[in-house]
């Protein structure tokens, strides 16, 4: 009997040793080949269609729940009114969205990344139960009516779970963040339908850049994404902007105005949300409670119209489907403009993204109802008008102007349509980047304090800290020592530089000995203080610097060394920096990055 027992453990131990071979030889195949990292974007693909599909559902659901909707209504069009669930429901849901707030506090201290910022500073890097967090409140968000989309959620969790799995393959700094953007490539495309417009959300928004290397696995990631979604879901996620008429030249002058109009009114919304985050910031009112108060004014803007509620999915179709007086188009844009703000602003979670295309598109349709009174010889449609205006304001809130064209042309399959969006995305983004600087999520960034613009990889320049690159061995030199004591201390030679402390070893300056020994000195100047040779009393490095930052002050300063102190209240010397190690070991990095990024190992 023993020895069957011992047969059986000896052969367990032989498959599982089989399968940890049978992994790393996955894993090594994922690193060293592109089919590997292409197999992977399709494995990312399928992962992030069933998610999409999943939030999709409990979305539904909840909706049917709390609003009595029916399976094939959408709550931004359906019947409301009168309801009194269209005023508590999200009022209930900030109540519960404080709750989680309030246990994510006791539980989770640092903040919670997003894919931008993943890619920009960690490398693809994300939490895979922080992005389940974030689709949860998402989900309570947009389930219990926020002027919210899912996109956010959307991104969030299929990114997560992309680099979950490049994690666990244990990929290259490069190779993961494409992985990364496979994950938003497949969870956009399956959330419009649209395969292009999700792979190039990718290259623009989440991995900041296109290469050869990562286009294949990113359209592969996307193309399998919208399958999935296709065949389990149907068309769903389709935009349907039924008829359109034909584009002629004499249309493009009103298209690029709407597109520079576009980029004001984006700029304004930005500034919205801001201002009612620095209210609430600023406010008594908890930050628990805080989503609740949103939920009032959503609440009561619902009563007016329940067109503002969720992502306004259905609201869009409406408006697309139906000629409405321009009064109303105005009035439900400020409504729905107010109740984005107050959601975001407030602490709900979502994204702007379908909000942007809604009220884009209302506002396309305003401006078609203008356009004849100055431009006669036009022949858009307010169907095209909508379209362009779609476009324009999503490229100014979110950025992507290829996403943006690419969107326009999956939803029209119209070229001529799909070149006067390009013209008027263009000038919308370049109006937002010359006046404004920020897409939604950058500006965000900056308000905390983050220097990101795009999702152009600068983590490893953070990484490159002047505490990684500086000397430790330091020589110093008392502030009350002679210059007696100095050229005993540091003969002709020995050095190029003292650190002068003082008896708390204080940070004091610099004196550069060359100069101690080729100024004049008089024979009478026995017992001279060395306070004449201290220069850069005030400059000094910290080690958390990057390269960059230390390369800056260099410049400044113009000296070509400087000591690093461990802050700015104690200023202890910790070490001592040079110009040209600084630049040299910069150069060597970014050279790295760029063969990385080229495919050159």
């Amino acid at each position: 009997m023993p020895d069957v027992l011992k047969s059986l453990t000896l052969a367990r131990v032989k498959r599982l040793a089989r399968k940890s071979v049978t992994f790393s030889e996955w894993r090594i195949f994922a690193r060293r080949s592109e089919i590997g990292l292409l197999v992977a974007g399709i494995v990312v693909g399928l992962t992030s269609g069933l998610a999409v599909i999943a939030m999709s559902f409990i979305s539904l659901q909840l909706h049917k729940l709390i609003f009595g909707i029916s399976e094939y209504e959408r709550v931004s069009s359906a019947d409301l009114k009168g309801q009194i669930a269209i005023l508590m429901a999200p009022i209930v849901g900030g109540l519960l969205l404080g709750l989680l707030m309030m246990g994510l506090a006791l539980w989770r201290k640092k903040a919670m990344v997003d894919p931008i910022e993943a890619n920009a500073l960690h490398g693809g890097r994300m939490s895979l139960t922080d992005s389940i967090v974030v689709a949860v409140q998402n989900l309570v968000s947009n389930g219990f009516g926020a002027s919210v989309g899912l996109e956010a959620g959307y991104t969030q969790l299929a990114s997560g779970l992309a680099s979950k799995i490049g994690v666990k393959l244990k990929l290259r700094r490069n190779d993961l963040r494409t992985l990364l953007g496979c994950g938003a490539a497949g969870a956009i495309a399956a959330a419009f339908n649209a395969p292009l417009t999700g792979a190039f959300y990718a290259f623009e928004l989440i991995i900041g850049s296109y290469t050869i290397a990562s286009l294949t696995p990113v359209v592969v990631s996307a193309l399998v994404a919208n399958l999935v979604t296709r065949l389990l879901w149907g068309e769903e996620f389709t935009i349907d902007i039924g008829a359109f008429g034909d584009v002629v030249p004499g249309d493009y002058v009103p298209a690029i105005l709407l597109g520079a109009l576009c980029a004001g009114v984006a700029i304004l919304i930005m500034k919205g949300v801001s201002l009612t985050e620095e209210v609430a910031r600023k406010s008594d009112i908890p930050a628990p409670l805080r989503p609740a108060i949103g939920g009032v004014v959503v609440g009561l803007l619902a009563t007016i119209s329940p067109q503002v509620l969720s992502g306004g999915h259905g609201a869009l179709h409406l408006n697309l489907a139906h000629a409405t007086p321009i009064a109303m188009l105005i009035g439900l844009f400020l409504m729905k403009s107010v109740a984005t703000a107050v959601s975001i602003g407030s602490g709900f979670r979502g994204g702007l993204f379908f909000a942007s295309l809604f009220m884009g598109a209302l506002l396309g349709k305003v401006f078609a109802g203008v356009v004849p009174y100055v431009f006669g010889d036009t022949t858009l449609t307010p169907v095209i008008y909508a379209v362009v205006g779609m476009s324009s304001l999503a490229v100014a809130i979110i950025g992507g102007p290829l996403t943006m064209t690419f969107l326009a042309l999956e939803i029209t399959g119209d070229f001529p349509i799909t070149t006067l969006v390009l013209a008027a995305v263009i000038t919308s983004s370049l109006v937002v980047r010359t006046t404004f600087g920020y897409s939604f999520a950058t500006w965000r960034f900056h308000l905390r304090g983050e220097s990101i613009r795009s999702a152009h990889d600068v983590g490893w320049i953070r990484n490159l800290t002047v505490g990684r690159l500086m000397r430790p061995d330091v020589r110093t030199i008392n502030a009350q020592a002679t210059l007696d004591e100095l050229k005993a201390e540091f003969p002709l030679g020995s050095a190029q530089r003292a650190i002068v402390v003082d008896d708390t070893n204080r940070y004091g300056g610099v004196i550069l000995i060359p100069e101690v020994y080729a100024s004049p000195v008089e024979k009478d100047a026995a017992g001279k203080g060395i306070e004449d040779y201290i220069k850069l009393p005030n400059d000094f490095l910290q080690p958390n610097m990057n390269a960059r930052q230390a390369a800056t002050l260099f410049d400044k300063t113009e000296s070509d060394a400087l000591a690093v102190c461990n802050n700015l209240i104690e200023r202890r010397i910790v070490g001592v920096l040079t110009e040209s190690y600084t630049l040299r070991r910069y150069s060597e990095e970014l050279d790295r990055r760029r063969r990385e990024a080229s495919g050159e190992f």
